[in-house]
């Protein structure tokens, strides 16, 4: 294991990495844009070293030896509320299907574009930065309260867990209760890119977010479908 670990308020990034080229290259570029860096290259430390370090955020690659990245996601998203960036093969949907059930908040694909990666950290960070709120604001819907200040939610007094990226994309449709947010809008808001008509993490997000707000997943009265659009949250459901 590398680490670099300066003292200051700088943002502490971890790096779960096997390649140890990559996993260099990447920590180079994050220090030189002002990040701390740990690495850690065997995934059997993986979930230790996230629930210890508690990082700002983790970049975790999917295939490492010692135990996978999605296992290693899977146990440390009780435990670990940060974003956590999961690196995927290029044309593996399924991989980035999986990753975002396993909580990932959101994915890049190899072979690694820093300039890319930086903006997606960055993304995550910003949203996960509650000083950046602009206020306590609270939703509630019926049994459903929603807090954009703690980044929180309850579902009959009972706080609901989600992960970083399943709070943002409930506020954003929460907050637009009553009107149909498109696929396009909801990438521009949430990950700053254009959606292309093929990507499913919205809707993995979605399925995700459903049965923990006591939506029914098969007839859905919360978060409905829009055929060919998108989805709206109804006020009243």
């Amino acid at each position: 294991m590398e680490d670099n670990l300066e003292s200051g308020d700088m943002e502490h990034v971890l790096i779960i990495e096997d390649d140890v080229r990559l996993a260099e290259l990447t920590r180079d570029y994050l220090e030189a844009n002002g990040f701390q860096v740990t690495v850690e290259s065997e995934g059997s430390r993986g979930v230790e070293q996230i629930l210890t370090l508690q990082p700002d955020l983790v970049i975790l690659d999917l295939m490492l030896p010692g135990e996978d990245g999605l296992s290693i996601c899977r146990r440390a998203r009780p435990d670990y509320n940060g974003p956590i960036l999961m690196l995927t093969a290029r044309t593996d949907d399924m991989d980035q299907v999986l990753g975002l059930e396993m909580g990932a908040d959101d994915y890049v694909p190899k072979p690694v574009q820093p300039r890319v990666l930086l903006a997606r950290m960055r993304a995550l960070l910003r949203r996960a930065d509650n000083t950046e709120q602009g206020g306590d604001v609270r939703l509630s819907f019926g049994n459903l309260d929603i807090d954009s200040a703690t980044r929180e939610a309850w579902l009959e007094g009972d706080r609901i867990d989600l992960t970083s990226a399943e709070f943002d994309l409930l506020w954003l449709l929460a907050s637009n209760a009553g009107r149909v947010l498109t696929r396009e809008e909801i990438f521009s808001d949430l990950r700053g890119i254009k959606y292309d008509g093929q990507d499913r993490s919205i809707d993995v997000r979605v399925s995700r977010i459903r049965p923990k707000i006591g939506d029914d997943p098969n007839h859905p009265h919360r978060i409905k479908t829009v055929r060919s659009k998108g989805y709206l949250f109804v006020k009243d459901a």
